[in-house]
Formats: structure tokens, sequence, C-alpha cells
């Protein structure tokens, strides 16, 4: 008796909560209808975007509510739960973002509710370390934020379109809010679909956007964090899902995980938000934001950082001093110091001032990736970084296998400095002190001692070393096959580089611009006097 009335009380607990509570004008049974409308409409399955945050986990807590409120037999729908992973997040919050998939899935199981959570992250090619240590691409900035589509637009476009193509056609549900982004609100609103609460998608054609809680102001998406907790109670009448009323005392989402870890990382954040769940070029920057990247450099502080470090995380304030040292590469003062003169196509660049200007005007010289000596300090930096954690016994890792792997593999074909001295495995080996099973091509490599003799004959003759080593890679590339064509092409791209040092570079280039002026200007005299030519004729003609 005395359990039957406990689970009578807490259900009309849980009833006056979602009957009486306001959240944006309505009370919260009317979004957990309209989710639930909006779920049982069609046999199209939903990707939640989850980026652990309040907004995403608000969200998350809306559609499991309305999960849990439907008969079984309504349950039928698939909906996959995605987090993006950059393998670059803040420590913190990678740890939390993977109790909280690991809380869903156990709370789904238990609920019998068709909710699965996946993990994406980006190819081991397209990863922040790859790109800027490997490749050598200068830390992100608001003009050239190259990490964005790499990092996280494509690895949760590739998880739609393999959803897509077992479903036809899915449904992702965002937690974007109208007051956290306007111009993702007129995004959304541009592609809303007449007569239904959807979406099109921008850039997927058979995806469609639902955001439940579009209309919520930020107070609205914490009482919902803050109200929700649910207690599983043997009655007599078996297992019960109970929900309780705990404002301000219980911090947990239905599924069961505390809330209390996603409070903790926003409290002291001087109003910083959450990264969003990126799903296309419209998406905002996460710049300041508490749920981002710690190596981002697109803002000029990394004040969640700071933030976290004076609220006890002080183990984190090297990756920050690490961070500001790249920071510090973006200041314009600074590039021509980190970068190298020329572009990864081999060319230097300039940006004109005005359109038309010639070479021999002022112009802004842009440089291209980072030296190769720089991406070896701080790769070597990195791992001592990394081996200190793990000697710490934190579950964090700083830089995976596949991406040392294929940092090696970028350095030794960088197009403007080979590293014949296959610099890497050394590297690795004299901070963990133990070697990788690093694969070795030995029809296809070159040493040290090759690098000096070139080096050497290069200076004997005028000729760059890199030219050098990068027609040599090319003629084994070509060894024993059958057909080589297009070398001839490809020897003549090589030697059309801009080769030697800048000085050089940019005499030759103003001499070739020289000669071209000349040139135009020639012909303009040889087109004036065939004019005066045929008056002339036509002269001598008429008298």
């Amino acid at each position: 008796m005395i359990e039957e009335l406990l689970l009578a009380e807490d259900l009309a607990e849980y009833e006056e909560f979602i009957n009486n509570e306001d959240f944006a004008s309505h009370k919260l049974s009317h979004y957990i209808a309209d989710v639930q409308r909006v779920y049982c409409a069609d046999n199209r399955p939903w990707v939640i975007g989850y980026s652990g945050g309040k907004d995403s986990s608000a969200v998350m807590s809306l559609v499991y509510m309305a999960l849990l409120g439907l008969p079984k037999e309504e349950r039928t729908k698939p909906i996959f739960v995605v987090s993006s992973d950059t393998l670059v997040e803040t420590p913190v919050v990678v740890n939390h973002i993977k109790d909280s998939l690991d809380a869903i899935e156990k709370g789904a199981k238990r609920d019998e509710l068709p909710i699965t959570t996946h993990k994406v992250v980006p190819e081991s090619n397209d990863t922040f370390w790859v790109n800027l240590l490997g490749k050598g691409y200068p830390a992100p900035t608001r003009s050239f934020r190259w990490c964005t589509e790499r990092m996280k637009i494509d690895p949760v476009s590739d998880f739609i379109k393999s959803t897509v193509s077992k479903y036809d056609e899915v449904i992702v549900v965002l937690g974007s809010r109208s007051q956290e982004s306007a111009s993702r609100a007129q995004v959304i609103a541009k592609h809303k679909i007449d007569g239904t609460r959807l979406a099109r998608h921008t850039t997927l054609a058979n995806a469609f956007i639902f955001t439940p809680i579009d209309n919520w102001a930020v107070d609205d998406v914490w009482k919902i964090l803050r109200l929700c907790h649910l207690e599983t109670k043997e009655t007599p009448y078996g297992t019960k899902n109970i929900w309780q009323n705990k404002y301000e005392l219980e911090w947990e989402n239905p599924w069961g995980s505390k809330n209390l870890t996603l409070w903790n990382l926003y409290k002291d954040s001087s109003g910083q938000g959450e990264c969003p769940m990126v799903i296309d070029e419209t998406t905002p920057s996460c710049g300041n934001s508490r749920f981002g990247c710690w190596t981002c450099t697109v803002v000029t502080k990394d004040r969640a950082m700071e933030s976290l470090i004076s609220n006890g995380e002080e183990w984190m304030a090297p990756l920050l001093e690490f961070r500001n040292k790249l920071a510090f590469t973006t200041d314009p003062a600074n590039k021509n110091e980190f970068r190298n003169y020329k572009r990864r196509t081999g060319k230097v660049s300039y940006q004109y001032a005005k359109e038309g200007e010639d070479i021999a005007s002022d112009r802004k010289h842009i440089p291209g990736p980072y030296w190769l000596k720089y991406r070896k300090q701080w790769l070597k930096e990195l791992l001592k970084l990394d081996k200190r954690f793990k000697d710490e016994k934190r579950e964090i890792e700083l830089i995976t296998v596949p991406e040392l792997h294929a940092i090696r593999q970028e350095w030794i074909h960088d197009p403007n400095e080979p590293d014949w001295n296959d610099s890497l495995p050394a590297l690795f080996r004299e901070v963990y002190g133990f070697d990788l099973d690093w694969v070795y091509d030995d029809s296809a490599s070159f040493g040290k001692d090759d690098a000096q003799l070139l080096q050497e004959l290069s200076n004997d003759y005028d000729v760059a070393p890199e030219m050098i080593m990068k027609l040599i890679e090319l003629e084994v590339s070509m060894e024993g096959l059958s057909r080589r064509s297009g070398i001839n092409d490809k020897v003549a791209s090589l030697l059309k580089q801009d080769w030697g040092s800048l000085e050089s570079i940019k005499e030759k280039h103003s001499n070739l611009q020289s000669k071209s002026a000349y040139d135009i200007h020639q012909q303009e005299i040889n087109r004036y006097n065939e004019q005066l030519d045929e008056i002339d004729a036509l002269l001598k003609k008429e008298f």
C-alpha cells in the first residue's frame, strides 16, 4: 500500500511538472507532444546531434521523455545519437561526453528505447595535427578556419549519408535556438518546409532538420536539465521509472547521468556557450565556447580554458601554454618567422591591394605552410606532454598513432622540404624510449647522407637541393612502370615552381614581369606601325 501511494505521489509530481511548468510560453507537455507527433509521423530515422553541451542535452532529455511517454509498440523508429570528436576536444569535455554517451546507451537499453550512440572522428589524414604538424597548415583564424569542414562537417555528413543510404531519408534533430544564433535561425527559417516542423538540410538532399527547442531561452534549457530526474523503483506492479522533481538538488538527465558536471563546465564561464553540433558551413564558429577544441586559435584568448584552470583543472595549464604558442604564430607580425615563403603549390603568392596592379607595385606577400623545423619542434613538445599525462595516469590522448604515421608520410613527401632524414621515428623514440611499428620503403627512401650530398652539390652548382630531391622522388615513383605517360608534364610542373631564396624569386618575378611589360609595349608599337603602313598605302592608292 505504501509503495502504491509513493508511486501515485511521484507520478502526480511528474505530471504537475510537465503540465504546469512554462517553457517559452508553453507547457512542457506541449513540446513533448510535438516531438511525439513528429516522431510518429513517418518512418524516417532520427539523427540527434549531441555535443554534450546544455542545448543538445536539453534536446536529448526532451526526446527521451517523449519516447518514454509513447507505448512500446510505437517506439519503432531508430534514433542515432551522434557526437563529433575532433580528437582535440578539451579533455574535461571529452570525458563528460564519453560518460554521457555511455549513460544514454545504458538507459536506452534499460528503458527499451530504440536509441544508440555513435562517436564520429575525422579521417586520419584530415585531423588537426596531420594538417598543422604534417602539412604545415597555419593555426586556424577567423579568415582561414580550415578545421571546421575537415574535422566536424565531413565526419557528421558521412554518418548522415551512410544512414540515408540505408533508409532513403533521415531527420537530423538539433538543439539550435534562435536566441543562441540569429544567423542559424535565419538559415533554418529560410529552408523551412511549409506546413511542417521540418526544414531542408542546406547541403544534403535527403536529410531534413528538426529543431524542437528553437524558441527556448537559456533559462528554459537549464530548467529542464535541473528538474528532470529519473529513478527506477520496485513496486507491487513491477519495476517502474519514476520522475522526481528535485529542483536545484538533483542534476540528472532522464537516462540517469548527473548534470552537475555539465553545470560546473558552464560555471563562471562569462557568458560562453557550447560548440554546436556542426552539420554545414552555416553553423556558427565555436569561438569562445566552453565546448570547443583546446587547440582553438580562432579567438585571441581562450577564456574557457583559463576558467577551467582557475576552477581546479590546473593540470591543463601546459595545454593552454601550447595553444597560446600556436596563437602567437597567427599574429601578422610573426607569420614570416614561422612560415615558408612558398605555398604548398611550390609558388610564391602575393595579394594585391588594388585590382590591376603590376608586379612592381606594393603588394602583400602571402606566406605558406609552417617551416618543417617548427613542426618537428612542436610535435616533440606535444609528445612530451602526452607522455607526461600518461605517466600521471590521466585518461587523455593528445595525438593518436594513426596520426603519427600520417604526419611522418607528410614530412617525407613534403612539397617544399622533403624530410629525407625521416625524423619522426627517432623523435618518437627520444620521447617514449620505444619504437612504433613504422613502415619503411627502402626502394623509395633516401637518407641523411643522400640529403647532405645533394646539399653540397647544389651549393656548387647554384641549384635548389629541394628541387633535385623532388625530381629524384618523381623518377623513383615512375620507375618500373610500362607507360610513363605524363612524366614530361610532371617534370615541367616541378621546374616551373619557385625554387631558391625569397629574394632570388622576387627578382625573377620582377624580371619576368618587366619582360612581359616590354613585350606588351613592343606589340603595341608594332600594331601602331602596321596601322600607319595601311594608312600610307591607302593614301598612295588614292593619290
